[in-house]
C-alpha cells in the first residue's frame, strides 16, 4: 500500500505562480512513476503531467506544457508540480497519483493505482 497526502494548493490571481506537493510512504517502491492529475467542477479527472524513473522523463498535457514543471525527489519519496503563468481555467482539485500499470498510457486516469486525497487551487481573473 501506498499513502499520499498533497499540500500546497491555494488561490492566486491570473499569472501568478503555486507549487503544490505530493508525500508518499508505505510502499514506496510503488513510486517510481508518478503523476498529477486535476478535475474541475462537472468535469473528468484530466491528466496533467506525470514523472517516471525518478525525473528521468517526464510528460506533461498540452494545456500545460511550458507553464508546469513536474518534479521529483526519490529521498524524501515527493514529487511536486511547479505551475506559472496560472490561468483561470487551472482552477481544479489536484490530485496525485502513484504506481501506474505496466505498458500503460500515464494519461489515463484508471491506469493509477493509487491517489491523494486533492488539494484545491483556484485562480482567479
Amino acid at each position: 500500500q501506498v499513502q499520499l497526502v498533497e499540500s500546497g494548493g491555494g488561490s492566486v490571481q491570473t499569472g501568478g505562480s503555486l507549487v503544490v506537493s505530493c508525500t508518499a510512504s508505505g510502499r514506496t517502491s510503488s513510486t517510481y512513476e508518478m503523476a498529477w492529475f486535476r478535475q474541475a467542477p462537472g468535469k473528468e479527472r484530466e491528466f496533467v503531467a506525470s514523472i517516471h524513473g525518478f525525473g528521468y522523463r517526464s510528460n506533461y498535457a498540452d494545456s500545460v506544457k511550458g507553464r508546469f514543471t513536474i518534479s521529483g525527489d526519490s529521498f524524501k519519496n515527493t514529487v511536486d508540480l511547479h505551475m506559472s503563468s496560472l490561468k483561470p481555467e487551472d482552477t481544479a482539485v489536484y490530485y496525485c497519483a502513484a504506481s501506474l500499470g505496466y505498458g500503460l498510457a500515464p494519461q489515463m486516469a484508471n491506469n493509477w493505482r493509487y491517489w491523494g486525497q486533492g488539494t484545491q487551487v483556484t485562480v482567479s481573473s
